[in-house]
């Protein structure tokens, strides 16, 4: 028996029991039974709510780990009625959720034996296993095994999930149905917060089915119920249509379909699927109710099903097949006269997340609305719309003479531009400007072209107008001239005199990639053309595990604390968004989603989100950011799953905060090694960005109405994305003006100056003879060099190999995370500076002038600043060549510096400087608009800006 283990139960409490003695009371006991033992407690006469703590152990069979421990609690009568006791409820404990050590008092509600069993009330236990070894070293050692009690912070903790504080970690208890009475603080503590990475250990692979889905995440199991439909079932009477709908309870999860109204045959085809680790008890009861529109739901029959014999079913085999239930009603007053009140068709079956009814199904953990379930979306196909407006004539009819025309152009709600004043004076202007729009599909929208004229200052006069459906405008891929058109103005209400006419050119362009993003962290660059797409370059796949430890994002109507978390996912085109975990600090999704990749050198975002129109009162609310994560693909090995907890940061005006970890999965797998290291070489942006560039402060511009126009558009879904996500995951408030962002570029280019400088003090060290022995060796080769000069590129290639061979054991093992000290939130001086970034619009603390000239300054640092991040990245992305943080891009050019030593040794050095200066000095006719293979590989290398929040 060494080594052995034994089941403990220690019986605690019950409260709330339904009175039994016909006397208002009840004479409890309680009855448990495991693999045949049975033991009983001590009878409590005439207590509602008895206490026993009494403790009783059982043994268990040599490697066995299955079953089911039943507690009966049963009421003795004594009134001499000739029945000894009576059925008062039961809890069945499945021998794998048992602890192995002993843990907090566990509440579970009573369940039914049988449809028509009456129970109520909770019966309070503690369940673990015990190892021979422990029991046998005295009752002392066996209590002290939980050890010193710890704080209870369990304030605002929804469906019983205890936090416990204790030797200065956050630790999640075992979940209870119940948590014990007391009182409970409003706030939870929490520890000094982790700002690093950790590498974690699930259990891939369980979810697999036959097709290899779902093999990032943890297999979860649930139990799938489908009503599909009923007959003959009968009314209030038997002369009335009834209104059907069906309830199903398992343990404490309850839930129902919608009514039918006015049929005996109603038909629903509604799935539910419960979570396994929410199901108390052995047994799901369904029934039939007649929804009642001034009185109270009429019961109109139901049944029970034992979960014991459910069976298991995993795709691709083919659906259950349902089948039909004898629904069971009582009838007469005293005694239960069980009568057949029509048939209920139900299928029910054992399966996972990979279960293709799972994303349609109601889950017991999400809210029953479908705007709650997870939902995959696609931003709108994105096109620039170049008007390029030449000239006008015939523009007033009058003896009046132009003064300062202009055209303003409007399309859509929230794009306005306008040309410049025409230095033409009279009624032919010419202006012969280019401007840039953005459209998406499908062109629903009308372009407003109006021509005005400056007469005063302030004050403009309308000449004439044109709309333009964008559906009759011509597309591009290339940049081919388009014919022009001239288009007559209209007055407002109707044509009328001829007012003039409009010379224009209009296209759209397919050749340029709509930006969106920022280029820090951007998920495509492909041409809005699809035909210039080129072949997918491998598969990018996420699976969302779970979120520890979140904080509470909103106070529910009994003052507890609440998180309705769920996470969206931006790769590309491409939106996924999980279901929402209602009330809970941890959720578990356990959710996988997949991506085509066309581009190594971009970035997936991953964004936690609290759901805050859970909240019932009809309000409206913004969902609130949790937390981010961004992962730049080119620093992931092929074909390798990482597995990781990511904190999640937010800054706030009090300093950097973690709201949580959340735990994913990720696997870049790629078709071709040649075809990934190919890309590396060519350009990240369509060709038409360098033979047709657009300015600096344009593209913003274009960005700006880029990312509105998507916001807008996936609000329009059903259900919608929220602006406000979209918003969040686009980071919008990158270009905003922050202290610190500041100072976070500042030390970026400190420190990547900081490898000059530690070179320089090593020269001044060896001219200062600080190291005799350095200082000879490096006269010696300085020696060799000027005899051999030819020997003084292949030396340095040949180093710069070295040095890159040698950090491949100094790799890192996880993905880059966005770093709180890189961004200096953890060096925050004072936090006026923080109320600087988080103060958007000045408050009325400053006259309108100098809030003008507030908003300037933070402009133009604004530009500074991304301007001192630009050099830093520069310099960040020379660092990068040999400390492996791109895999792929450090192999490519550490083979390329082995090759150049080789070919440098072999070859004269005035060879390379003639090859190398003709090649710098050449003609400008033998020069290529695209940028050159080592200056496109160059920015295509990852550097620290993505890592910034």
């Amino acid at each position: 028996m060494a080594g052995g283990r034994k089941l403990m139960v220690e019986v605690i409490a019950a409260k709330g029991l339904m009175p039994k003695d016909g006397e208002g009371s009840a004479n409890a006991y309680c009855v448990l039974d495991y693999d045949g033992q049975r033991k009983r407690t001590r009878v409590k006469f005439k207590d509602l709510d008895p206490t026993w703590n009494q403790k009783f152990e059982f043994t268990m069979p040599a490697m066995r780990m299955q079953g089911y421990l039943e507690i009966n609690v049963q009421n003795e009568n004594k009134s001499g009625t000739g029945r000894r006791s009576c059925f008062m409820g039961r809890v069945v404990v499945p021998m794998n959720t048992v602890p192995s050590k002993p843990e907090a008092v566990r509440w579970y509600q009573l369940q039914k034996r049988g449809l028509f069993s009456h129970v109520k009330g909770d019966l309070g236990i503690k369940v673990w296993l015990q190892n021979l070894e422990t029991a046998q070293k005295g009752g002392k050692n066996a209590r002290d095994i939980q050890g010193e009690p710890a704080i209870v912070a369990g304030g605002g903790v929804p469906n019983g999930d205890v936090l416990v504080v204790g030797a200065g970690k956050l630790n999640k208890e075992a979940k209870a149905d119940r948590v014990s009475e007391g009182p409970r603080p409003s706030t939870i503590t929490v520890p000094e917060a982790d700002f690093t990475v950790k590498e974690t250990h699930p259990n891939l692979g369980n979810a697999v089915d036959y097709r290899q889905h779902h093999d990032l995440v943890e297999e979860m199991s649930y139990l799938f119920i489908r009503v599909v439909r009923a007959r003959n079932l009968s009314g209030k009477d038997n002369n009335t249509l009834s209104d059907p709908y069906v309830k199903i309870s398992v343990g404490p999860v309850k839930t129902e379909t919608k009514f039918i109204p006015c049929t005996h045959n109603p038909e629903w085809n509604r799935c539910f699927a419960i979570g396994k680790d929410k199901i108390q008890g052995g047994t799901c009861e369904l029934s039939v109710w007649d929804a009642g529109k001034i009185s109270k739901d009429t019961f109109l029959g139901g049944f029970m099903i034992d979960l014991h014999g459910v069976p298991s079913r995993k795709p691709p085999e083919s659906p259950l097949a349902p089948q039909w239930y004898r629904l069971e009603s009582k009838t007469g007053n005293k005694a239960i006269s069980v009568t057949m009140a029509g048939d209920l068709m139900v299928s029910i079956w054992w399966g996972t997340q990979a279960d293709e009814v799972f994303p349609e199904a109601w889950h017991s953990d999400t809210g029953e609305s479908s705007q709650f379930r997870s939902k995959l979306y696609m931003s709108p196909k994105l096109w620039y719309l170049r008007v390029n407006v030449i000239e006008a004539q015939d523009l007033l009819p009058t003896d009046r003479h132009m003064a300062e025309p202009y055209v303003r152009l409007h399309v859509g709600p929230y794009q306005t531009l306008r040309t410049s004043r025409s230095v033409t004076r009279g009624g032919s202007p010419f202006w012969n400007e280019d401007l840039l729009f953005v459209a998406a599909e499908p062109f629903d929208e009308v372009m407003h072209i109006i021509v005005e004229d400056r007469i005063a200052p302030g004050k403009e006069e309308i000449i004439g107008h044109i709309r333009i459906p964008l559906m009759s405008i011509a597309r591009r891929i290339d940049g081919r001239p388009v014919a022009s058109r001239w288009y007559v103005l209209e007055r407002d209400g109707g044509r009328g005199a001829f007012l003039g006419r409009i010379h224009l050119r209009l296209c759209f362009e397919g050749g340029y990639h709509v930006v969106d993003e920022s280029s820090n962290y951007i998920s495509d660059t492909r041409p809005t053309a699809r035909q210039l797409w080129k072949p997918s370059l491998g598969v990018l796949e996420v699976g969302i595990h779970c979120a520890n430890n979140l904080l509470p994002m909103k106070t529910t109507k009994d003052n507890r604390g609440s998180t309705d978390a769920y996470c969206v996912v931006k790769y590309g085109p491409k939106w996924v968004r999980t279901r929402t975990i209602f009330e809970s600090f941890n959720p578990r999704w356990n959710e996988q989603y997949t991506w085509e990749v066309f581009d190594p050198c971009t970035v997936v975002t991953v964004g936690v989100f609290d759901n805050r129109n859970t909240l019932t009162g009809g309000e409206t609310l913004k969902d609130l950011p949790i937390g981010k994560v961004r992962i730049r693909l080119s620093t992931l090995e092929s074909d390798r799953v990482y597995t990781n907890a990511y904190p999640l940061l937010v800054v706030t005006p009090q300093g950097v905060k973690k709201m949580g970890e959340l735990e994913m999965a990720v696997r870049f797998s790629t078709a071709s090694t040649a075809n990934v290291i190919a890309s590396y070489l060519q350009p990240q942006l369509p060709r038409m960005h360098f033979f047709y560039p657009l300015d600096p402060r344009q593209t913003h511009m274009l960005r700006v109405a880029a990312m509105n126009m998507v916001a807008l558009r996936l609000m329009r879904s059903e259900f919608p994305l929220r602006q406000e996500v979209v918003l969040f995951m686009l980071d919008t408030e990158a270009e905003r003006w922050s202290m610190r962002r500041s100072k976070a570029n500042y030390y970026r280019i400190m420190g990547v100056l900081g490898g000059f400088l530690a070179v320089m003090n090593w020269f001044t060290d060896i001219c200062n003879w600080k190291s005799p022995i350095t200082t000879v060796l490096v006269h010696i080769l300085f020696l060799i060099l000027v005899w051999y000069p030819e020997l003084l590129l292949p030396t340095v290639f040949l180093y710069m190999f070295l040095v890159g061979a040698w950090n491949y054991r100094f790799r890192s093992r996880t993905p880059p995370f966005m770093d709180a000290k890189l961004s200096q939130g953890e060096f925050i001086g004072h936090l006026d500076e923080l109320e600087e970034e988080f103060n958007i619009v000045p408050a009325n603390r400053a006259q309108e002038v100098l809030k003008h000239r507030y908003e300037r300054l933070r402009g133009v640092a604004g530009r500074i600043q991304n301007g001192l991040g630009s050099l830093a990245s520069m310099g960040e992305r020379f660092q990068s060549l040999l400390i492996w943080r791109d895999p792929r891009a450090t192999a490519l050019f550490i083979a390329f510096c082995l090759v150049a030593a080789i070919v440098l040794y072999v070859t004269p050095f005035q060879v390379v400087a003639v090859l190398l200066a003709a090649y710098m000095l050449r003609h400008p006719r033998f020069r290529d608009p695209l940028p050159s293979v080592p200056l496109s590989f160059f920015k295509r290398l990852p550097s620290q800006s993505d890592r910034i929040l």
